[in-house]
């Protein structure tokens, strides 16, 4: 049971790590942010990355919102991008090429049907764009998705499924043994059998560079051997909007899908939840992506596919409510697909998604207007709370 250090209330979703109930986070947010954004700076010294974007003393890095001034020999919020004789290099400047060259990344083979974000939608699993982005009708069975995982990432999430990938930039034999070309990932995404490739993380922007690079010659590999290969994102939305555009142009041309995962709606929320002052931007960039689909004529599979964590006690009704009628306002043929929530990294005192907590998000979503509303990770959902 958790108690909110400002107003008092308790309850088994208000979480003793963020130290504040949602509703202090929306009315009275300076003084909940001073609390929950704690934790962040607590994590982030044992981790030994900077507290904060920086902003003062260096050349800046116009990869995403976040457009840190590093140092001399010191790197950025997400712990990638570095700074070595006034160049940006991978942290921490093993490498004298340029960013295109290298990543700290390391890719697998996940058979179709996989749990992708976009699976009620995409290609691989619905037949969606046949028969110019998939062989078949439905299921692409006997086919994978190339996934591809980076280090690195501009938010500080606490509840990040995959929070071992920052830990590991403080090795340095871990970060050469993971430093993969271009020309690697080219030809592992020609495997026949591969017909999507989706670039993840962590998360792929502060790579923009080098995956650029990848994704523009994974098409024109592919185009020139006659083959599908759709290049897929899955992202945190935060990026520079011309990074963002060039990503959602590659899925464009390729039949691909852009996975935006929203966070939060209220810019408080989303701080204490990321660290990071981005609800804004992560706005403009889902509705870039959106025109974009929609003045190609809205082509199946849907180019942009947005994802909101139904975290308990702080992504609540209100929260679905603010991230559906926007949506609703560029198109409602969106999809949204509302996850359910599992205890991870610093947020373990929360319990998992409740059942009705979901129903009801996809309720209020589809109120607002939005025709395409998805659970995703239902078997999660148990009887955990109650929502008002």
């Amino acid at each position: 049971m958790g108690k909110c250090l400002l107003c008092g209330r308790e309850d088994n979703t208000i979480s003793s790590v963020i130290g504040v109930c949602v509703e202090c986070l929306r009315r009275r947010p300076n003084e909940a942010l001073s609390r929950a954004m704690r934790v962040h700076s607590e994590w982030r010294s044992r981790a030994k990355l900077p507290l904060e974007p920086l902003r003062t003393g260096g050349i800046q890095c116009s990869f995403c919102v976040n457009r840190c001034v590093i140092g001399e020999g010191g790197y950025g919020y997400c712990g990638i991008v570095s700074n070595s004789g006034g160049r940006l290099v991978l942290r921490p400047g093993l490498y004298s090429e340029k960013l295109s060259m290298h990543a700290v990344v390391s890719w697998y083979l996940d058979p179709h049907p996989t749990n992708c974000v976009a699976a009620p939608v995409c290609p691989a699993n619905t037949g969606a764009g046949y028969p110019r982005w998939t062989n078949t009708h439905g299921v692409e069975r006997g086919m994978y998705n190339l996934a591809v995982f980076f280090a690195g990432c501009g938010l500080d999430c606490l509840y990040c499924q995959n929070w071992e990938h920052k830990t590991m930039l403080t090795r340095r034999e871990t970060i050469v043994s993971s430093s993969r070309s271009v020309e690697e990932l080219v030809e592992a995404a020609m495997d026949p059998s591969v017909t999507c490739v989706c670039f993840f993380g962590g998360d792929p922007t502060p790579h923009a560079p080098w995956v650029l690079r990848a994704a523009r010659a994974i098409r024109e590999e592919a185009r020139r051997r006659g083959l599908v290969k759709r290049v897929c994102w899955e992202t945190n939305g935060i990026a520079n909007p011309a990074i963002m555009r060039e990503m959602a142009r590659l899925s464009l041309d390729t039949g691909g899908i852009v996975k935006i995962d929203v966070k939060a709606w209220t810019p408080s929320v989303y701080k204490a939840l990321t660290g990071v002052d981005a609800a804004q931007r992560v706005r403009e960039n889902v509705k870039l992506v959106a025109e974009m689909w929609l003045e190609a004529g809205k082509p199946e599979p849907p180019l942009l596919v947005t994802s909101l964590l139904l975290v308990p006690g702080y992504v609540d009704l209100e929260e679905v409510r603010g991230w559906a009628e926007y949506l609703a306002s560029i198109d409602p043929d969106i999809p949204f697909i509302l996850l359910a929530f599992h205890p991870d990294h610093l947020l373990r005192d929360l319990p998992p998604t409740s059942k009705e907590h979901a129903v009801k998000a996809a309720r209020i979503a589809k109120e607002a207007g939005l025709r395409r509303v998805f659970i995703g990770n239902s078997w999660l959902l148990g009887e955990w709370y109650n929502v008002d």
